[in-house]
């Protein structure tokens, strides 16, 4: 049995580095220049690159209420002491929002089901007609954004009273949230990634394409949460005594992950090829011809086979140094996976510039500017919680 302590042995807030607030800062005015800038050259195509932005926002920030639930849902106990750093990312939401305002301002630039003529003329746009159309579509994303922000800052703000009450009866109700919000989170991060899209192409059909997106959400976000989880542990910020045994989870959640996205991506090509029914295939030709060719082999590398071989091995799944190269490299392949989905739809062969880098550029400033200002203000680790000790005793 492990030997009891007190939350402020556990723990003692540490003043947080200014170097993350500053480079946020630096990033987050470059982009926003960048941003005005593509807008005022060429609108349509800082549209595109601004849907791709909003995406990754939403994606990690939906993937951290993800994670918050799901550890409340499955009891897991290696994980609550880091848990502090999925809260803070999950306040990229007003940002979220903010970054869909041109999208939803300029839907008719992006979304060709938006446009009544076409609709009009296409048959099979009007068999889809309930489903697509901009009111319904309002509302329907309207509905999972505020349902995901809901279930946020009722867990988030559990865990913040809990720091200063200790009431043990906060956990038992954020197990109760976390178990609703599963399945919640299930149907409502398939339907945002049909909407959002693969509904750019409303005549392609994929029936898996839901669980692509959350594939790629999942990783992506567990991607930016283990960055700033080992980097904070690099400095100190955290509890003394961090093991390998923490590192090693990490390491292998990212290994579990890439797996599985790689097994849903290669299912989704690989039976559209075997049938090669032309409402199908077509998607991919898009992606292959042209140039695509280079972009698509170019994602499997970085989203599957450098990451995947770079967390193979169980020591490399404990080094820090391993960890931080391979999330940075998976944000980059969510990136571009959204890209290889958004951009095709823009412009028939890849078009790579200073367009391009401006909403990466300004989504992780404002990531470095969330976690900064949150960790300066409250805890990064969740004092208040029952586990916290058998979380920082881990052992595999």
């Amino acid at each position: 049995m492990s030997e009891s302590h007190t939350s402020t042995e556990l723990y003692t807030k540490q003043p947080f580095p200014s170097g993350y607030a500053k480079v946020g800062w630096g990033l987050t005015a470059v982009g926003l220049a960048l941003v005005v800038v593509s807008y005022i050259l060429n609108t349509e195509r800082a549209l595109f690159n601004n849907l791709i932005g909003f995406i990754f926002l939403a994606s990690i920030a939906a993937g951290a209420v993800f994670y918050l639930a799901l550890e409340y849902a499955v009891g897991a106990v290696w994980s609550t002491p880091f848990r502090r750093v999925t809260e803070f990312l999950g306040y990229l939401f007003p940002f979220v929002i903010i970054f869909s305002i041109p999208v939803l301002l300029n839907m008719h630039t992006l979304f060709h089901w938006s446009h009544s003529d076409a609709v009009a003329a296409d048959k099979l746009l009007q068999v889809k007609a309930p489903y697509l159309n901009t009111e319904f579509f309002y509302i329907r994303n309207a509905v999972i954004v505020a349902v995901w922000i809901i279930f946020f800052y009722a867990m988030s703000r559990n865990s913040l009273i809990q720091d200063l009450t200790k009431d043990q009866r906060i956990t038992k109700t954020n197990i109760k949230l976390g178990v609703a919000f599963i399945p919640i989170f299930a149907i409502s991060i398939s339907l945002f990634g049909i909407d959002w899209l693969m509904s750019l192409e409303p005549h392609w059909f994929s029936t898996i394409f839901g669980v692509y997106f959350f594939s790629g959400t999942v990783l992506g976000s567990l991607a930016v949460i283990t960055y700033f989880v080992v980097d904070f542990a690099e400095k100190g910020l955290f509890f003394k005594g961090i093991r390998k045994d923490h590192y090693y989870t990490f390491g292998a959640l990212l290994f579990g992950f890439i797996s599985f996205w790689a097994y849903i991506a290669f299912s989704q090509f690989m039976l559209i090829w075997y049938a090669n029914l032309p409402e199908e295939n077509f998607w991919f030709i898009e992606r292959w011809e042209n140039g695509w060719k280079i972009v698509s082999i170019a994602m499997t590398l970085v989203h599957f086979w450098i990451p995947y071989f770079m967390l193979v091995a169980r020591p490399s799944k404990m080094s820090p140094k391993n960890l931080k190269l391979s999330a940075v490299i998976i944000v980059l392949a969510h990136f571009l996976d959204l890209y290889w989905i958004v951009m095709p739809m823009y412009n028939s062969s890849p078009v790579f510039g200073f367009y391009e880098a401006a909403f990466p550029i300004l989504s992780i400033g404002i990531i470095l500017l969330v976690i900064s200002r949150r960790a300066r203000k409250y805890n990064l680790v969740p004092i208040g919680d029952p586990k916290l000790q058998r979380g920082i005793d881990f052992r595999l």
